[in-house]
């Protein structure tokens, strides 16, 4: 069964020498044969392993049980552990969403706190072949598109799952092959969770009695779903660059524009749309989608609240997308906390910045072409980056020549509306500018055959200091 992981690890090139890999371990038999196949691989690979245990404060000293459990474990290996604990019923409560959802977001937060404190480079997490098919099961029956369909990503960023490649009763088989003991979560026995009557009544039925490859050949659906959603993805992102233009209030949909486009694709601009002003995806569905899309036949004047507080109103180009809530401060200036995270409280944003080494297998393929997550050449930067609102004196690198121009040109040639000029943010050195966020990148900046250190700036909703969404 390992080489049957490491193949799935080489194939979607999850890790590196001198990885430095955060996982997360509950003490249950999915992270611990994570962990325990980490360490197996660790020498072959030449990658370092932090655990990290969050305890939910929901099962009493059962869960008291799992955290000694997980702690011996790492300990009688010589695997650093971080533990930390949270009580995941009053998170649930105070930002009005399910324990379970709760859950997941102190898990993630807890991860993120510790790859950005250790350097990490990579989180693991131990999702296997059932985990994926009970997701696609039960994004199916809650209704969803192509999005849902695909499952879980092998990889997303920084995020890997090294197990995706095999199933439950594959991870049970290698445990008792090695005598590895674990802990057993009561919450997964019982049928109160929607996910949990996948788990024990839908999925078996369908390996008894319809086929008993089925979660096989889900798991291979999924990842041709997924090769779609990659491409479709990057046509969608194509063609908002004609059809959307960012104005001071909010997104302006182009209807001349975006009638030319393909159903398919129109759909595709009004979901990405609604998440980068949402900051999520989620309870974004495709109701949403089409009542945006029935405003583009309404007279102008016409108006559709949406969740997150965003309005749709039609006007005489085409759709405004406003985030109703947004403030309209246009002064901005901070630091960048680098690495870390910075928080622009009046912007209700936060800007993660990581430095990692570039791999001797890095491709270009691998920057992402995201409008709020770009990478540059580390090694170039020489002074402090700091976040702000446009200077007089501002300049973008058009070449790695050292030409530039006058950021007031840019904007101007950009067609730019004056008024939108004073809130875009920008990310600068001095009076270079890296980049003019939603816009575009300084050519100076770029990553080239030379770069030695990357530097990824993401710019996100901050859910923390702002709206619980």
């Amino acid at each position: 069964m390992e080489k049957k992981i490491l193949n799935f690890i080489e194939k979607y090139h999850m890790l590196q020498k001198e990885d430095k890999v955060i996982a997360g371990i509950s003490g249950g038999a999915d992270s611990i044969c994570l962990l325990f196949v980490l360490l197996r691989l660790q020498e072959k690979i030449g990658f370092d392993v932090i655990a990290v245990h969050v305890n939910h404060g929901l099962r009493g000293e059962t869960a008291k049980r799992d955290e000694r459990f997980t702690e011996t474990f790492c300990r009688e290996r010589n695997v650093p552990c971080i533990v930390y604990h949270e009580n995941v019923k009053e998170i649930a409560a105070q930002k009005k969403m399910s324990v379970e959802e709760a859950g997941r977001l102190v898990r993630r937060k807890a991860f993120e706190e510790v790859r950005i404190r250790y350097g990490g480079t990579k989180i693991a997490l131990a999702h296997h072949q059932n985990d994926n098919a009970e997701t696609m099961l039960l994004n199916l029956a809650r209704g969803t598109g192509i999005r849902g369909l695909s499952g879980i990503r092998p990889v997303n960023g920084y995020m890997i799952r090294p197990l995706l490649g095999i199933n439950r009763k594959e991870i049970e088989y290698y445990l008792k092959e090695h005598q590895l003991s674990y802990c057993e979560d009561e919450t997964n026995a019982g049928d109160e969770y929607t996910r949990n009557r996948i788990r024990h009544q839908i999925l078996p039925m369908l390996e008894e009695q319809v086929n008993r490859q089925a979660v096989r050949h889900m798991n291979e659906t999924m990842e041709q779903l997924n090769q779609i959603r990659d491409y479709l993805e990057r046509e969608i992102e194509e063609h908002c660059r004609c059809v959307v233009r960012q104005e001071e209030e909010g997104l302006l949909l182009l209807r001349d524009e975006w009638m030319q486009c393909d159903p398919v694709i129109q759909n595709g601009i009004i979901q990405k749309c609604l998440e980068n002003l949402a900051g999520t995806g989620k309870d974004l569905v495709s109701v949403h989608v089409a009542a945006v899309a029935e405003l583009f036949e309404k007279q102008s004047g016409r108006k559709r609240n949406l969740p997150y507080n965003i309005c749709a109103e039609r006007n005489y180009e085409g759709i405004l997308l406003i985030k109703q809530t947004a403030e309209r401060q246009t002064e901005c200036r901070e630091e960048l906390i680098i690495p870390g995270i910075t928080r622009l409280k009046d912007r209700n944003l936060r800007i993660c910045c990581t430095i990692w080494e570039k791999d001797k297998n890095f491709s270009i393929e691998q920057i992402p072409q995201t409008p709020y997550t770009k990478w540059f050449d580390y090694d170039i930067i020489k002074n402090s980056l700091t976040v702000r609102t446009r200077q007089p004196e501002d300049v973008l690198g058009v070449n790695r020549q050292g030409g530039t121009q006058k950021l007031k040109s840019y904007f101007i040639n950009e067609k730019i509306p004056a008024k939108s000029r004073e809130r875009i943010l920008l990310i600068a050195e001095g009076h270079q500018i890296l980049w003019v966020v939603g816009y575009r990148m300084s050519s100076r900046y770029q990553i080239s055959e030379h770069t030695k250190r990357i530097i990824e700036i993401k710019i996100m909703e901050d859910k923390k200091h702002g709206r619980d969404n």
